[in-house]
């Protein structure tokens, strides 16, 4: 039983505690980080065009290597435009912030109050979900709603309406206490978004727009972009490094929307740090502190931003994916010093983030390049679900999209590819997992293969705790 649970630890630590011990030193030098991103995309080939950029209390720097798209050879640059994806959500945190300022609101003022009467959030035992509990992922509600079903997997939040969230929200009942544990929900920062926006009879674009981005003078994030910004957008790659479609989230937009520039995001990081000059100072400080422990070794969360601890110092940051897109942007209030990088691909920076701000995280050395296969994504949703493994270790299988995700109980979630329609791999460790079928046909167990041991995990019954 301990190898085990050795062998689990091992597996999820893969992507994030995989880092080992090494000498702190300041922000590496340019030609450092030219050299790692030259490799990770010339030898790797885990991604097309990475861009990064560093805040220091001396200035910023902006370090690139790639191109727009594999068929256009055009240098990315520090005014590429990406999808930034989940950093939204720290937008949105702000916001929250920045409303409860001014009297608006309150942090624990209920959602319930700014969505009306054409909606019913649902409760548990007399208590009502709060702003605060959707912005720090502890509203009970789960990852994403049930009728989360796209026409289109390229884009798979396009065609989620308002209506159908309403729909959701009105019928479902909530697994456990509401405050009681944090998982992270797209679905819970998309309503925040969403209620924001209606409270102040307008749309989150114009909403973080107005009381955001203009502030700041960050005048390259936007939801809709011009004409300028659509000749400078990185085209998205799948982790074969093949094109793939942009996302749209109308009416989630909250958790995921913003599209930005590293010289944008690079604003936005100095304005956090207090580098820069901003009537948002105050706003961003109240999302800086820690609320409650985050899922994951040595993590908390504040409003929005996940604060790693670790080697006597914290780390704020967040991440970010959209179907062909990678982010990350992370600081240290103590040191003044601060990371973005922003990346055209499926292929994880946050190894990247946290090894620039400090060395002793290392860089993860990806596994043997396995090849991933198509598959049809509607093969994905056989295995939605969890599986137990052990009485405290669960496998929570997910799909975004036309992406396959696993998590496991306490540690990060990490997308698995394709070698069969059956079995899929890890990348940031050497890891596959096969899901197995019954006498009656139907996924009923998973097989995780790792360090030469195979470990079954049996499929729990939908609403099981």
């Amino acid at each position: 039983m301990k190898w085990m649970t050795t062998a689990v630890v091992c597996l999820l630590l893969g992507g994030v505690a995989a880092f080992a011990v090494q000498p702190a030193s300041s922000m590496p030098v340019d030609e450092e980080i030219r050299q790692i991103l030259e490799n990770r995309i010339d030898e790797q080939k885990r991604s097309v065009g990475i861009v990064v950029g560093v805040v220091e209390p001396e200035g910023r720097r902006v370090v690139a290597h790639g191109q727009l798209a594999t068929d256009d050879g055009t240098d990315v640059d520090g005014d590429t435009v990406f999808e930034i994806g989940s950093i939204t959500k720290v937008f949105t945190a702000i916001l929250l912030a920045d409303l409860a300022g001014e009297g608006a609101l309150e942090l624990e003022t209920p959602v319930q109050r700014l969505l009306g009467p054409d909606v019913a959030v649902p409760m548990r035992n007399g208590a009502e979900i709060t702003l605060l509990h959707l912005t720090t992922h502890s509203s009970g509600l789960p990852r994403m709603p049930n009728n989360f079903r796209p026409a289109d997997a390229g884009n798979p939040y396009a065609d989620y309406t308002v209506a159908q969230l309403y729909e959701f929200l009105s019928s479902h009942e909530l697994q456990r206490d509401i405050g009681a544990d944090v998982e992270y929900s797209n679905l819970g920062t998309g309503l925040l978004g969403h209620a924001l926006a209606l409270r102040q009879e307008t749309d989150y674009e114009t909403l973080v727009s107005r009381r955001l981005l203009e502030p700041l003078g960050m005048a390259d994030t936007s939801i809709t972009l011009s004409p300028s910004q659509q000749e400078r957008l990185a085209i998205g790659h799948s982790v074969q490094l093949r094109p793939v479609a942009n996302w749209d989230l109308p009416t989630l937009a909250g958790a995921g929307a913003l599209r930005s520039t590293v010289n944008d995001m690079l604003t936005f990081v100095e304005a956090n740090l207090g580098l820069r000059e901003s009537p948002l100072l105050d706003e961003m400080s109240v999302t800086h502190a820690a609320r409650r422990d985050f899922p994951a070794p040595g993590m908390q969360i504040g409003l929005g931003w996940v604060i790693r601890g670790g080697h006597g110092r914290e780390l704020h940051w967040h991440n970010g994916g959209t179907g062909g897109y990678r982010s990350f942007a992370g600081f240290d209030l103590e040191s003044k010093t601060g990371v973005v990088v922003l990346s055209n691909s499926t292929d994880s920076v946050d190894d990247l983030g946290f090894h620039l701000l400090d060395s002793r995280y290392s860089l993860v050395i990806p596994p043997a390049m396995r090849t991933a296969v198509e598959v049809d994504p509607a093969v994905f949703d056989d295995y939605v679900g969890r599986y137990q493994l052990m009485e405290n270790v669960v496998f929570t299988v997910t799909r975004e999209g036309d992406g396959l995700f696993v998590h496991i109980t306490g540690q990060p979630r990490l997308q698995v590819f394709p070698e069969s329609e059956a079995r899929y791999f890890y990348r940031v460790v050497d890891a596959q997992i096969t899901f197995g079928r019954g006498e009656d046909g139907s996924v009923d167990h998973l097989v995780l293969h790792q360090g030469g041991r195979d470990q079954r995990a049996e499929r729990l019954a939908e609403g099981s705790e």
